[in-house]
């Protein structure tokens, strides 16, 4: 008995079950390792976050700098005080724009070219990408390919044959000259890219309506159309911006009149500085002004965006 009580009493009480835990260095090596790849994946996404601040703040901060601008009560851009807030916002700028400038005129001109490029871009885009996506004929991989070569060559490229085109035809310093010049110059990318929508919108579909006793025509109206509302609308909006945002070939062909009335608005914009002053109170408020049309209709013309129109419509 004596002896079973000498060799208990000389059990380490380190020992589990004495009240004490041993220490255990693989415990620790766990959890060093668990909280590496945790230590990782918070790194890498703050530096996500703070790449999307960055580019958030370079694409926000001149929206606001023009917006800061209009307010300001002067027409200079640069001074010597840094400030992010104009110290006396106004709306003179504002007033002056509307009451003092063609303003009105050349934001109408600007939506009469514009909207008739855009209408005529989109059909002729819309019948020729159709063609050249359910259609097999000689010639077709030798169009597509002389498409994207005409798309390579920068626009700029043909001023001096535009200018002799219309120069011919009667149409320079004419608003419809303006519009067939960006009418055709927009065809490329609006084919390319309706076609690549119809593409995916399978045969089909037309199929059974022509079986069901519809024309080519009829099929393609009541079938084809309605399903490409999407990729038409999208073509619309980048054949629209890209006649909006355009200064050269406006400049080529648009001469201002005696109250420069007859100008699209960028130009508009441009004729308003001079060789020894450029009034940017003036220039941002009428940019401003302009630009809330065009976000309402952008903000209209997103409903038309719609995805997952056909999944399913089509088994096997």
């Amino acid at each position: 008995m004596n002896e079973r009580t000498t060799e208990m009493s000389n059990i380490p009480s380190s020992l589990p079950g004495r009240g004490m835990s041993i220490p255990s260095t693989t415990s620790t090596q766990t959890r060093s390792a668990v909280s590496r790849p945790h230590l990782a994946s918070t790194l890498s996404l703050a530096g996500i976050y703070l790449f999307l601040i960055i580019m958030t703040v370079f694409a926000l901060f001149p929206l606001y700098y023009v917006l800061q601008a209009s307010l300001a009560g002067d027409q200079n851009l640069y001074t010597t005080d840094l400030h992010l807030i104009p110290t006396r916002p106004t709306l003179d700028n504002y007033i002056y724009a509307l009451t003092k400038l063609p303003l009105l005129a050349w934001i109408a001109n600007t939506f009469i070219v514009c909207g008739a490029t855009t209408l005529i871009g989109v059909i002729c885009s819309m019948s020729g990408a159709y063609a050249l996506s359910r259609f097999r004929f000689r010639g077709r991989e030798l169009s597509l390919t002389l498409l994207l070569t005409l798309q390579a060559f920068p626009a700029l490229l043909a001023l001096p044959a535009y200018y002799l085109l219309l120069d011919a035809l009667g149409l320079i310093n004419n608003l419809l000259g303006l519009i067939l010049v960006y009418a055709g110059g927009q065809l490329v990318f609006g084919c390319w890219n309706i076609k690549g929508y119809f593409d995916t919108i399978p045969v089909e579909l037309e199929q059974a309506a022509m079986i069901d006793g519809a024309s080519h025509l009829q099929a393609f109206l009541r079938v084809t159309l309605p399903l490409s509302i999407p990729a038409l609308i999208a073509s619309a909006m980048f054949i629209f911006l890209a006649g909006w945002n355009e200064f050269a070939i406006a400049n080529l062909v648009l001469n201002a009149n005696d109250t420069g009335s007859n100008l699209t608005f960028i130009l508009g914009v441009y004729s308003l500085q001079s060789d020894f002053r450029t009034p940017w109170g003036y220039f941002a408020a009428s940019s401003v002004l302009v630009t809330l049309p065009l976000l309402l209709l952008f903000l209209y013309a997103q409903r038309f965006f719609q995805s997952g129109l056909t999944i399913g419509s089509v088994k096997g």
